[in-house]
C-alpha cells in the first residue's frame, strides 16, 4: 500500500503541512505489517512517540484518534501499522518532547478537564434546586431544608477546587503554547478560542437563557433579557491571565526561543503549607474590598487569590515537570487535611447558626470569625482534592480511549452551551413533583448527556470547530 502526502491509510487521512513538505516530498511511504516507517524512509528524522493503543476509524478519516489529532504527515510515520476490521491499529512507544527529555501532553489531563466541566454542570444544577449561589434559574430557593443544606455543602466543596483545577490546567499549557507560536499568534489564537465564545455568549446565549427564564415566569420572552457573561467569565479571566503572562515574559522571562523545560523536585510540604496560608490571607484581604458574590466586570474577585496562584502554579508545573513527579507522599498530608477540613465545615456551619442565628453569619467578607475561617478553609481543602484528582487520573486514565477522546474534544463546547441546555431542561421538568435531590440527579444527568450530544455537531461544523 502506498501512502504519501494527502493520501489515506485505512481511512486515516495524512494531513499536509510545511513540516510534511520538508520531510516527505522526496518520497512516498510504503508500509507493511510489522515494519516501522523510519526503517523504510531512513532520512525522516526520529520523532517522539506516545504510549498506548491508537485506533483510527475509516468513518472519520484524519480526524480524531486516541492520542488526539494527527497534525502532520511525519507524526503518522512514527507508528507501526496493521489492518484489522477496517481500522488502522497502532501501538506506539512512549513519546518524549524533542530536545527536552520530558513527556508531551498526557491523556489524563484532557480527561480530568472533561470531568471538571461535568461537575460544573452539576454545580449549577445544585443551585437550581436549592443550593446557595448565583445562577440564571432557581426552581427552589436556598433554605434550611436538608436537601438545600446537602446541595449547598456539595457546592461549597466544589467551589473550592473545580475552577482551580481548570485554571491549573490552563496555566500548565500556556508557556508551551506561547513558545511554539510566538506572541502574536498566541494572542490571536487566544482571542479566537476565548474571545469569540465570550462575545457569542454575551450577545446570544446569555440573553436567550435569561429570556427562557423570563418567559417561564410569565414576564414575556424578552422582557427580562439582559447582557450576561454567565460562566464565560472563565474565558474573560484566561484572556486577562494570558495577556499578563505575555507581559511578564516580555519584561522578565527568558526569550521564547531559548526557554527550556528543566525538571525540578516537587516542592516540599513546607512550601505547600506556605502557599495555602498565603492564598488564604490574600483571599481574606481581597474580600475586605470585594466580598464573595460581588462581581467586578463579570468576575467574582473574592475567589481569585486561588485562581491566580493555581494558574501560576500550572506554568511552573509545566516548566519543572511537576505533574509527572507528583506522588502520593506529596499529597497524603493534604488528603488528611482534606478529611479534617471536610468534616469541620458542617460543624462550623452549625456553630455559626447557633451563635448568630439562621442565615445571619457572614462568610463572604469582613473580619468575622466565619469569614476568616472560610478564606483559609478553601485552600486547605483544595490542595488535597486537586492533588488526589491528578494522581488518580494519571494512574487510571493516562491511556488512549476512543470514548474519552470523543468526550474531551467536545468538552469546551459543552462548557459554552451548558447554561442554555441546563436551564431549558430544568424548565421542562419544573412541573414534575419530586424531591429536590432526585430532581438534581435526574436534571444534572440529562443535562450532561444533552450538552455533549449537542456539542457534537458544533465541533464538526467548518469554522465553528476552529473556535470550540
Amino acid at each position: 500500500m502506498s501512502v504519501g502526502m494527502g493520501d489515506k491509510f485505512g481511512g486515516a487521512m495524512l494531513p499536509n503541512g510545511p513540516h510534511c513538505e520538508q520531510q516527505c516530498a522526496a518520497s512516498r511511504l510504503r508500509t507493511k505489517a510489522g515494519k516501522s516507517a523510519e526503517s523504510l524512509v531512513p532520512d525522516v528524522p526520529r520523532l517522539p512517540r506516545v504510549g498506548g493503543l491508537v485506533t483510527v476509524s475509516r468513518s472519520n478519516p484524519g480526524k480524531e484518534i486516541g492520542m488526539g489529532r494527527l497534525e502532520t504527515c511525519h507524526e503518522f510515520y512514527d507508528f507501526y501499522y496493521k489492518m484489522k476490521g477496517g481500522e488502522v491499529v497502532a501501538r506506539p512507544e512512549e513519546r518524549k518532547e524533542v530536545g527536552t527529555g520530558l513527556r508531551e501532553r498526557d491523556f489524563y489531563i484532557d480527561c480530568l478537564r472533561s470531568v471538571m466541566i461535568a461537575l460544573v454542570i452539576l454545580h449549577h444544577t445544585a443551585i437550581t434546586y436549592g443550593a446557595s449561589g448565583g445562577w440564571f434559574h432557581h426552581e427552589l430557593p436556598f433554605s434550611g431544608r436538608p436537601s438545600s443544606v446537602i446541595l449547598s455543602l456539595f457546592c461549597t466543596i466544589e467551589q473550592a477546587y473545580i475552577m482551580g483545577i481548570l485554571f491549573l490546567l490552563a496555566g500548565y499549557f500556556t508557556p508551551g503554547s506561547l513558545e511554539r507560536k510566538g506572541y502574536a499568534c498566541f494572542l490571536g489564537a487566544r482571542n479566537l478560542r476565548l474571545g469569540v465564545p465570550l462575545t457569542a455568549f454575551v450577545l446570544i446565549l446569555g440573553p436567550v437563557t435569561n429570556a427562557m427564564v423570563s418567559a417561564a415566569e410569565g414576564k414575556g420572552f424578552w422582557s427580562g433579557s439582559v447582557l450576561d457573561i454567565g460562566p464565560l467569565w472563565f474565558n474573560e479571566a484566561l484572556l486577562i491571565f494570558g495577556l499578563a503572562y505575555c507581559a511578564w515574559r516580555t519584561w522578565f522571562g527568558a526569550p521564547l526561543t531559548s526557554a527550556q523545560r528543566a525538571p525540578r523536585p516537587v516542592p516540599s510540604y513546607g512550601w505547600w503549607l506556605l502557599s495555602a496560608v498565603g492564598v488564604g490571607a490574600a483571599a481574606l484581604a481581597i474580600r475586605q474590598v470585594v466580598p464573595v458574590g460581588v462581581n467586578v466586570i463579570g468576575l467574582q474577585l473574592g475567589y481569585f487569590a486561588s485562581y491566580v496562584f493555581l494558574f501560576c502554579l500550572g506554568i511552573a508545573a509545566w516548566r519543572y515537570d511537576w505533574f509527572r513527579q507528583l506522588k502520593w507522599k506529596h499529597a497524603s498530608p493534604w488528603i488528611i487535611t482534606l478529611a479534617v477540613a471536610g468534616v469541620s465545615w458542617p460543624a462550623i456551619g452549625a456553630l455559626a447558626t447557633t451563635l448568630n442565628g439562621p442565615g445571619k453569619s457572614n462568610f463572604s467578607g469582613g473580619l468575622s470569625w466565619t469569614a476568616i475561617f472560610y478564606a483559609f478553609w478553601e485552600p486547605f481543602i483544595a490542595w488535597g482534592i486537586i492533588s488526589a484528582w491528578l494522581l488518580v487520573f494519571r494512574r487510571y486514565m493516562n491511556r488512549p480511549s476512543g470514548f474519552w477522546t470523543w468526550l474531551n474534544r467536545r468538552s469546551f463546547a459543552v462548557y459554552i452551551i451548558h447554561p442554555v441546555v441546563l436551564v431549558g431542561i430544568s424548565l421542562l421538568l419544573s412541573g414534575w413533583t419530586a424531591p429536590a435531590l432526585v430532581k438534581f440527579v435526574v436534571t444534572g444527568s440529562l443535562s450532561c448527556v444533552a450538552c455533549w450530544i449537542l456539542a457534537d455537531p458544533l465541533v464538526r461544523t467548518p469554522g465553528v470547530r476552529r473556535v470550540v
